[in-house]
């Protein structure tokens, strides 16, 4: 298990996860969102290669349409 903060909540996920399997587990879409990982955006094309590990800090940002 790895002990991470997720959008300022320390949260227990699973080891060795990636940004892909977490955004999965949370339902979200991927066109609408933005992920930082340790102050540093994640590419959209990096999501399933980078693994999240022990005391990592992520920000997921969600993009809403309006007028």
């Amino acid at each position: 298990m790895a002990k991470i903060q997720l959008n300022g909540k320390k949260i227990t996920i699973n080891s060795n996860l990636s940004v892909k399997e977490l955004i999965k587990n949370y339902k979200l879409k991927e066109n609408k969102i933005a992920i930082e990982l340790n102050g540093t955006i994640v590419p959209k094309n990096n999501y399933r290669k980078k693994k999240i590990k022990n005391n990592d800090k992520i920000e997921i940002v969600q993009f809403i349409g309006g007028g």
